[in-house]
């Protein structure tokens, strides 16, 4: 039964839960991972890359292993955990760059697209459709096997997913701007279009230019994982969720742990990213808010 508590005037009123339970779970989930990604180099019992062929396939330690490898070791002796601890690092800082780099591309675009209309406008949400038309597994494929590997190369690649989500949200939400009142106001006044845009439009703009991050940076480890599992993505000697998933699936009969663990990181790692951003949306979207 939800919680209640009466007025002054003895009127029951309910109190609801201000956070939903998966909303809190959510945000457990996220803090770790914040952790682990900050603090990667303390947490990490030994060198993810250290190899102890003598020691390969350990169980972890709930399957009968020791204390010396909580979660086991790999086909190379390596420390599960340790390499579990730098590909959360790795796969996230990966999603948060490219997520970063694809927003600040897509909002600049949509901008312009506002701002000057006709030609440019066309000529960019053209592009939008083009992109949005075509696989994006495909076309980082593409450009990996142009350009090669390299950790911060492919942090730009990625930077190259969901731009067009960004620009078409950008454009749309800039464009009602300029019709409002406190715009027109600035502008009537004299103010120039990068001050109306910078000082005005895109503070209003941007709990939904944040809603949009939180919905992208998800697909974008998915995606990362998807090319790392493949062995395109992050290579050796670093590591990913990718990775790890890929690497370990020759042993899934035998050392199970080693594909088993970070396919469950990768799992709640989105989810709660997913879950929260859901709900940042709720909680942002006056049109949610009012039903």
């Amino acid at each position: 039964m939800p919680w209640s508590f009466r007025r002054a005037d003895d009127t029951p009123v309910r109190a609801e839960a201000r956070y939903p339970v998966l909303v809190v779970v959510a945000l457990v989930l996220l803090a770790l991972i914040v952790v682990v990604f900050l603090f990667a180099d303390w947490l990490a019992p030994y060198d993810y890359r250290a190899q102890a062929l003598l020691k390969r396939l350990r169980p972890p330690v709930f399957l009968g292993g020791t204390t010396d490898h909580l979660l086991g070791t790999d086909e190379l002796g390596r420390d599960v955990l340790s390499r579990l601890i730098y590909a959360i690092r790795f796969s996230v800082l990966v999603a948060l760059g490219g997520t970063l780099i694809g927003a600040l591309i897509g909002t600049a675009l949509g901008f312009i697209a506002a701002h000057f209309r006709g030609f440019v406008e066309e000529a960019i949400m053209m592009l939008a459709d083009v992109q949005a038309s075509l696989p994006f597994m495909m076309i980082a494929l593409a450009l990996i096997a142009m350009f090669g590997g390299g950790f911060l190369l492919f942090i730009a690649i990625m930077g190259f997913y969901g731009w067009e989500v960004f620009a078409r949200l950008t454009r749309g939400v800039v464009i009602a701007a300029n019709t409002q009142g406190y715009a027109t106001a600035v502008v009537a006044l004299g103010a120039p279009a990068r001050h109306v845009y910078l000082r005005h439009i895109l503070p209003n703009i941007l709990s939904v230019l944040i809603v949009q991050f939180t919905l992208n940076f998800p697909q974008v480890i998915l995606l990362e994982t998807s090319l790392s599992f493949l062995g395109l993505g992050i290579r050796p000697p670093l590591t990913s969720l990718g990775q790890m998933l890929g690497a370990g699936r020759a042993y899934l009969t035998t050392a199970w742990w080693i594909a088993i663990l970070p396919g469950m990181a990768i799992f709640l790692t989105t989810m709660s990213i997913s879950i929260i951003g859901d709900w940042v949306r709720d909680r942002l979207d006056p049109t949610l808010q009012s039903r």
